[in-house]
């Protein structure tokens, strides 16, 4: 029996799961966990299962938290309703991420994958999990924002551009600019490439919003959206910019 645990704060919802996984035999659940707090305690005081499927934003905290204090060799499959933590999930022994609502296929996917690092017996390495999540690399579509005491989910379809300014992305909108907890280099990771290009250290643009290309004397990009600074393509990246735009 594969000893699993889940991590869900809301109770439908782990019911759910559990019910999602009964139709697996091999699979044997040994814990509910609700909250970061509960998990740690459970964590230091148990034998880790070798399966885990965990939600991510939890009553207390993030569910990252949980394996920040207590690593763990398990393997977990994070199931959420938000997309945005895509980048750190895979840092963190994770070997896929489910969307909510779940779908039956996808969580049969996502346990074949699991049980493709078993036969061979032979302990699977971190190095080896990031080369499977970068071939099934997930691309970024929704992203979520903090509005004074309020969190809002903005579509990346919607966003014309990312931009740093003094230590802080930002990304840009419409209506208006909202503040993200990525770096660019992360959300290189994670971005649609065939969307979003790296401009220069200060930029990420999107080709839906591209309102004019000014080629001399260097190249300067015009969006619809944008916020009061020009945005000049890096020299180096000239090419691949134009690669890019017909690609």
């Amino acid at each position: 029996m594969i000893k699993t645990v889940i991590i869900e704060d809301e109770k439908p919802a782990a019911r759910k799961i559990e019910r999602m996984l009964s139709l697996f035999p091999e699979l044997e659940v040994v814990a509910n966990i609700e909250s970061v707090e509960d998990g740690v305690k459970w964590f230091s005081e148990n034998e880790h299962p070798q399966l885990i499927f965990s939600d991510i934003v939890l009553g207390d905290g993030l569910s990252f938290d949980i394996f920040e204090k207590i690593p763990t060799k398990g393997f977990i499959i994070y199931t959420t309703a938000f997309d945005q933590y895509t980048l750190k999930a895979f840092k963190l022994n994770s070997i896929d991420y489910l969307l909510k609502p779940i779908l039956e296929e996808d969580l049969a996917g996502a346990i074949e994958k699991f049980k493709s690092f078993l036969p061979s017996g032979n302990p699977v390495t971190s190095q080896e999990i990031k080369q499977l999540i970068k071939k099934d690399k997930t691309t970024l579509s929704r992203v979520l924002v903090k509005i004074g005491y309020n969190l809002k989910i903005v579509q990346t379809n919607e966003i014309s551009c990312f931009f740093s300014e003094n230590k802080i992305v930002y990304l840009q909108t419409e209506d208006r600019t909202y503040p993200s907890d990525f770096t660019l280099d992360e959300l290189e990771d994670v971005l649609d490439e065939k969307k979003f290009f790296r401009a220069n250290r200060q930029f990420i643009i999107s080709s839906d919003y591209i309102k004019n290309i000014h080629t001399s004397p260097n190249y300067k990009v015009e969006l619809d959206f944008q916020p009061q600074e020009e945005i000049t393509v890096s020299r180096d990246r000239v090419k691949d910019f134009k690669d890019w735009l017909v690609g």
